[in-house]
């Protein structure tokens, strides 16, 4: 399984690969989100169960709990194939509704590109961050971040981690080290929901989780960490050292590196602005 944010019309779509089936998963919740602009999907599915009777009966073959990123922690959600989305998008009056299943068949053709050659999704994920208005400067850093992320996590799975809950609880010991923040609370400083905390980080943040990132791995490697006990400490190490070289700079320029600035469209902005006032 692959966990990934999709981009569809600067919104995020949580999703995931199935390598075994060969197919993608979605966030059922994202896109009717997309599809009704409900700031409660939830809610809204709730109600579309009820409205459409057989769409309600056939709801356990339609969806899938998978576990991904939320606003908790990773947990599981209801995800539902390509044909399952067609499924629900069937259910739901909006006009966006054709761009999204024209968008689907794309990525799938992606991703059998991807397959072909791996460098094209290296090229997509730039392409993605430009349209989305990042600067190449913030594009190199955060691809080279997620490099490092990609070499910590590969020593992960050969030293007794396991993918999702485990990797998720050492993420963020290293994240709360350097930041003085858990990531739920550095996503909530944020503004952000379902998010990649990320995608919206500023260059310095990107840097410092990167540091801290790469320490992690090199005291690991350096103790030959293995489990969850020993790479605890290991996470609690790297994240200390960026977080003095964090609070080395901030005393030097006087300013903070972790902030609340944010990447999000200023109507999206507003709108979880005025839900949090509700």
């Amino acid at each position: 399984m692959k966990n990934e944010l999709k981009v569809f019309e600067n919104n995020n779509i949580r999703s995931i690969y199935n390598e075994e089936q060969e197919k993608w998963y979605f966030s059922v919740e994202d896109i009717v989100r997309i599809l009704t602009d409900s700031v409660n999907p939830k809610d809204y599915i709730k109600k579309l169960r009820k409205r459409d009777s057989e769409l309600s009966e056939g709801w356990g073959q339609i969806v899938t709990p998978l576990k991904m990123e939320t606003a908790g922690g990773i947990q599981k959600i209801n995800c539902a194939d390509v044909e399952g989305i067609f499924r629900i998008i069937q259910s739901i009056p909006s006009k966006k509704a054709e761009p999204i299943k024209k968008w689907l068949a794309k990525v799938g053709q992606e991703r059998v590109q991807e397959m072909a050659d791996p460098s094209t999704a290296i090229d997509r994920a730039r392409d993605t961050y430009k349209k989305l208005g990042r600067s190449e400067k913030w594009i190199q850093q955060r691809m080279m971040g997620q490099e490092t992320r990609n070499k910590l996590t590969d020593y992960w799975k050969d030293h007794d981690i396991k993918e999702g809950e485990e990797f998720a609880i050492l993420t963020n010991i290293i994240h709360q080290e350097w930041s003085g923040l858990s990531v739920k609370e550095h996503k909530n400083l944020k503004g952000l929901k379902s998010q990649n905390l990320r995608d919206h980080m500023s260059e310095a943040e990107l840097i410092f989780t990167a540091l801290a990132e790469l320490s992690t791995r090199q005291i690991a490697e350096s103790e030959n960490a293995t489990g969850m006990a020993e790479n605890k400490v290991s996470a609690k190490k790297g994240g200390k050292i960026a977080r003095e070289a964090r609070e080395k700079l901030e005393l030097q320029t006087g300013q903070k590196v972790v902030t609340d600035n944010n990447f999000l469209p200023a109507k999206k902005q507003k709108q979880i602005k005025n839900k949090g006032t509700n």
